[in-house]
């Protein structure tokens, strides 16, 4: 059977020793639209070093951007990729990511999930330094094909889109060359450059990634809502629910709870405001 539920979540965990410095986070933040306008002195702390703080969702590619799939090659996951969507991604971070570090990384399959016609598995990498623990990733595979075994189905995640106006709503273009500036993060998936490989997989052309527009969300949140303050954020998980092309505008909704969360949705507004991210939610002090 391609996956062993059992299996794959007594395999030992995979570790690896990461490292990063400004070039590699300002690289990031390049590639989710930082520095737009250039004369905005605001997009110097995403884009200068001597300013320079860290989004947390650098933690997804941070060490080449084996965050989010680190944990595909347990024992008891043998699977075909081109069944394999990114579902979801969460990040917990526990204290600011420092702009130049060292870490030991490990990624482990954290559950396995049921859905009938698929199944889920979740990835967590955790990472930690010499002061101790630094971040805790969650990505959410969905592979099709792969259920039917007999697991749990697992918790549900969605959220009511709450029945009022958000508080507030903003507009971030994407650039026509931003998922070739941000795959240099790490993730190569010609799927994000090569038109050819596009088409084959079935769109008209490349797509960003999901996780680029996961950061230009949080990037979204934390300069409208958190002063640009980085430190204030706790958390950030989502759904993927549609993909979005270089050049069309995200149109990011947020409704501030009051009690230390913001919910959002993320569409593509040249197209009806078609999902992009859903079930969104931030958790700031």
């Amino acid at each position: 059977m391609p996956i062993d539920a059992r299996a794959a979540l007594a395999a030992d965990p995979r570790r690896a020793e990461i490292a990063w410095n400004h070039k590699d986070v300002q690289l990031y933040h390049l590639g989710l639209g930082a520095g737009i306008p250039a004369t905005d002195p605001d997009e110097l702390r995403y884009t200068l070093e001597s300013r320079l703080q860290v989004l947390p969702s650098f933690a997804t590619v941070a060490g080449a951007g084996t965050a989010a799939f680190g944990g595909m090659g347990a024992d008891g996951i043998d699977v075909d990729l081109a069944a394999v969507l990114h579902g979801g991604q969460s990040v917990r971070v526990h204290r600011p990511i420092p702009v130049t570090g060292r870490a030991v990384q490990t990624s482990k399959v954290a559950a396995v999930y049921d859905k009938g016609k698929a199944a889920v598995i979740v990835l967590r990498t955790e990472a930690y330094d010499d002061e101790g623990p630094l971040w805790t990733n969650d990505a959410q595979i969905f592979v099709r094909g792969e259920g039917g075994f007999g697991g749990e189905r697992g918790p549900s995640d969605r959220l009511a889109v709450p029945d009022r106006a958000p508080d507030r709503t903003v507009e971030r273009p994407i650039r026509e060359d931003q998922a070739l500036l941000y795959r240099l993060s790490g993730d190569w998936n010609p799927l994000h450059a090569d038109p050819a490989f596009a088409k084959l997989a079935g769109f008209d052309r490349p797509i960003l990634h999901g996780l680029c527009t996961y950061g230009m969300t949080l990037k979204a949140v934390t300069d409208t809502l958190l002063d640009g303050d980085v430190s204030r954020i706790a958390a950030c998980r989502t759904r993927f629910a549609g993909v979005v092309l270089p050049g069309e505008t995200l149109r990011i909704r947020m409704w501030a709870a009051g009690d230390g969360r913001v919910q959002v949705t993320v569409t593509a507004a040249e197209r009806d405001d078609a999902p992009v991210l859903a079930d969104t939610l931030v958790e700031h002090s």
